[in-house]
């Protein structure tokens, strides 16, 4: 059985019927609360990324399978964002609204932009429509402007644009003014945009964040990326993020690509090289990849994008390098993993969040909520079907 054969059937037959059954037609979007016991809660806050993922979402399975219910799919996730999400007086996209679309939580994220940003870039490329790239044009304008400071980007914001503690988007005790994360899905937001309009302050900005991608995050001697810092860059805290690194070492790759610079391109590559290798070796433990080490502590459980992102990396690599047959077997053992120890087998569910090293689901982690989303496993799937790797068992 090839692996492009088994992604394609989850997709198909797992991921799409379970978020198309989640369009809520009364108020808009989709239901945003689904409990391990696969009820549905119509009435749960309606987070803005997880709104902005699925419309990426269905947008490019809309351009990969051609299907129109996902087409209709997309429509509907872009005309909840445009009514809803959006803050039409001020600018920028809400954290989070009420099941029928009113403000909830008025933040503005960095992270949160980015992902609006990379959503409508997607839509607009399915769709053609010019106020659709019009909008995405206003957004990008609208990150320059209250995100970006002279060190590179800043965080947490009120509705006003005025910098708030990023509580968000910090973890493991800190408190951080910029992170690895909210950089790398700012990049990863401007390489779709640039994808969609051929932008060039996209692509300068793009540089940009790729420079201080090699003179701040990643650490060479350590062979990872440092997480969390304080405005200044300092890190705060002894963390390797294995599902990170790897999503870095072929998503840099790809943005930096589109650039069409060799030069830029080597030197990146050098870089995401590193990353994988080092995930391979110290959080692949022959069967999926651990969530991260602190302070020397390696937490073994397994979470679902972690693991959807290290297949696409591991496969990114035996591309990069052929040679390399142990990425193929990693991706191969992962995929094996995921199918049994992951994914619900029940109808109507999808993937569990996180599962302990033994298999079991942990804790009272959702099926469904503001952070789980279709765009790591939905994503892989899409990555797997377009690259076709020679990956089988």
């Amino acid at each position: 059985m090839t692996l492009v054969t088994e992604v394609r059937n989850m997709l198909e037959k797992k991921l799409i019927p379970f978020w198309l059954f989640l369009r809520d037609r009364e108020y808009g979007g989709y239901v945003s609360y689904v409990d391990l016991e696969l009820h549905r809660d119509f009435w749960a806050e309606k987070g803005c990324i997880l709104n902005s993922r699925i419309l990426w979402f269905f947008s490019e399975t809309a351009m990969e399978l051609g299907w129109k219910e996902l087409r209709e799919a997309a429509d509907h996730a872009y005309d909840f964002l445009i009514a809803h999400c959006l803050d039409r007086e001020v600018g920028g996209v809400y954290w989070s609204v009420t099941y029928d679309g009113k403000p909830l939580d008025i933040t503005k994220h960095t992270y949160n932009q980015a992902f609006a940003l990379y959503a409508l870039s997607a839509y607009y490329r399915l769709t053609k429509k010019p106020g659709v790239l019009e909008i995405a044009q206003q957004l990008f304008n609208c990150m320059l402007t209250h995100c970006r400071d002279a060190g590179g980007y800043l965080e947490a914001f009120n509705r006003f644009w005025q910098p708030v503690p990023n509580e968000k988007l910090s973890e493991n005790g800190v408190v951080a003014q910029r992170t690895m994360n909210t950089l790398l899905h700012v990049f990863e937001g401007y390489s779709g945009f640039y994808l969609a309009s051929g932008s060039i302050r996209a692509a300068e900005e793009m540089r940009v964040i790729l420079q201080l991608w090699s003179s701040h995050v990643f650490q060479a001697e350590q062979r990872r990326q440092e997480v969390f810092f304080d405005r200044d860059y300092h890190s705060l805290i002894d963390l390797q993020s294995y599902g990170h690194d790897i999503e870095t070492a072929w998503l840099l790759d790809w943005g930096c690509d589109l650039l069409r610079d060799k030069a830029l391109s080597r030197k990146i590559h050098k870089m995401t090289d590193i990353l994988a290798v080092s995930v391979l070796e110290k959080g692949f433990d022959g069967q999926a990849v651990c969530n991260e080490r602190e302070k020397g502590v390696t937490d073994t459980t397994r979470v679902w994008w972690v693991q959807s992102e290290a297949i696409v990396g591991f496969v990114h690599m035996l591309e990069k390098h052929p040679e390399q047959k142990r990425f193929g077997d990693a991706a191969a053992q992962t995929w094996r993993y995921i199918l049994r120890a992951l994914v619900d087998p029940r109808e109507n569910s999808e993937w569990f969040w996180q599962v302990d090293k033994a298999g079991k689901p942990v804790g009272k982690r959702t099926i469904v909520d503001p952070w789980k989303c279709p765009y790591h496993n939905g994503r892989m799937c899409l990555e797997i079907i377009r690259r076709n790797p020679d990956v089988s068992w």
